[in-house]
């Protein structure tokens, strides 16, 4: 059994789980529809250039470059009507010297032509002849064959989670199933003798059950599939039952409270007598949530996190999160830099004691060009200080201080 509160720092936790993690969970084909937010299980290759052919991106006249050349409004380059492109259709022709196509957006270029020239450049003479006021360059307004994903180009790589552009990339590509990682199964099990769920009035020395719904939110937000198993008293048998229930429905199991030093406390010996390695680190050297347990059961990360919701949530971020959204923590400084994409300024000084790290909420606002980085302080316990702890649009944020 671990020793209580010998605290472990972050990337300490994050190795002593990673020794124990299982293998990478089997793929599961879906249909691309159904793949939102999934992570990919294989990487995508394109099979065909896209767009097949070459195509405008203008209403107007396909034709040759050099037959625009020194074109202006004043002395024009005239060339003839031949032909129209059809919409869906493969031109029934090649474009000559001194000639120009009739195109709409989205067709197909014909044989010959090398750009196009927007209507609202030319002028027409009679109808068989236009006037060319503008100069075009080879390639203008036009889309070249596969210059959008060539074939045998990697689309998608494997561990890439599915957002709306790339169910049009895969759309393109003919792509309408993919292998994909199934989501984390979560289990949340809050303890405590003096919760009570949101839909009764607590009374005298009672407090509403925050924790399970935080942490529902939070799992969802990942990417995983969240399962709540009910308030859980603080008596060693009901505990062990509950976590055996949820370790069988689930891949992971996260326990909110129970975890700090406390005559009443079991969660840390119901763990333990579990099945082996059990708790593998009983503490960490962060502010706020340093009483977090951490362990492996039945080849499933446990973990025992804090009562207190901010230090639930920042715990979350720091030990839960990654495991959810991709099955493991970050190994090269590129992957770790991610974890904190933003830098900015905070607005006054905090103190941080010597061999911990910090975890502040805050509230980020741009001010001349600069991202600031305001603290929102208050107590751990207090839910308020995560919900003001914002930017808008965008998830709470923290800053880290070590």
């Amino acid at each position: 059994m671990a020793e209580l509160f010998k605290a472990f720092t972050v990337e300490d936790a994050r190795a002593a789980l990673a020794r124990h993690l299982p293998v990478k969970k089997q793929g599961l084909k879906l249909p691309v529809l159904e793949s939102l937010g999934c992570r990919l299980a294989a990487e995508v290759r394109a099979t065909e250039d896209v767009p097949g052919f070459d195509r405008s991106t203008m209403d107007g006249y396909a034709v040759r470059a050099r037959d625009t050349y020194g074109a202006t409004e004043s002395l024009p380059s005239y060339v003839d009507i031949s032909g129209e492109v059809l919409m869906g259709q493969k031109p029934p022709g090649r474009l000559g010297a001194g000639q120009a196509w009739r195109i709409a957006t989205g067709g197909m270029l014909p044989a010959g032509a090398d750009a196009v020239v927007m209507v609202e450049y030319t002028e027409k003479l009679d109808e068989s002849t236009i006037g060319i006021t503008r100069p075009v360059a080879p390639g203008e307004n036009i889309v070249r064959k596969g210059e959008d994903v060539s074939a045998g180009e990697v689309v998608l790589p494997a561990g890439h989670r599915i957002r709306p552009q790339d169910l049009g990339m895969l759309s393109s590509i003919g792509v309408t199933e993919v292998e994909i990682i199934p989501p984390y199964r979560v289990g949340i099990i809050s303890t405590g003798d003096e919760l009570v769920n949101p839909s009764e009035r607590p009374a005298p020395g009672q407090v509403r059950d925050i924790n399970s719904y935080t942490l529902f939110g939070a799992v969802k937000a990942c990417g995983g599939e969240p399962r709540l198993y009910g308030i859980v008293r603080d008596e060693y048998d009901e505990l062990k039952s509950v976590l055996e229930l949820a370790l069988q429905e689930n891949d992971m199991v996260l326990l909110s409270g129970g975890s700090s030093v406390g005559t009443r406390d079991v969660a840390s010996k119901v763990i333990d007598s579990m099945g082996k390695p059990g708790v593998l680190f009983h503490g960490i050297s962060v502010k706020p949530g340093k009483p977090t347990i951490g362990a492996m059961v039945k080849n499933r990360p446990v973990f025992g996190l804090p009562g207190h919701p901010a230090s639930t949530m920042v715990v979350f971020e720091l030990l839960v999160a990654p495991l959810i959204r991709s099955g493991s923590y970050p190994v090269s400084e590129k992957e770790s830099l991610i974890e904190f994409p933003l830098l900015a300024e905070i607005t006054r000084n905090i103190r941080s004691a010597a061999g911990r790290e910090d975890f502040i909420r805050v509230r980020l606002l741009s001010q001349d060009g600069r991202l600031i980085a305001e603290p929102v302080l208050g107590k751990s316990g207090l839910i308020n200080t995560m919900v003001q702890s914002r930017r808008p649009g965008l998830h709470t944020r923290w800053e880290r201080r070590g």
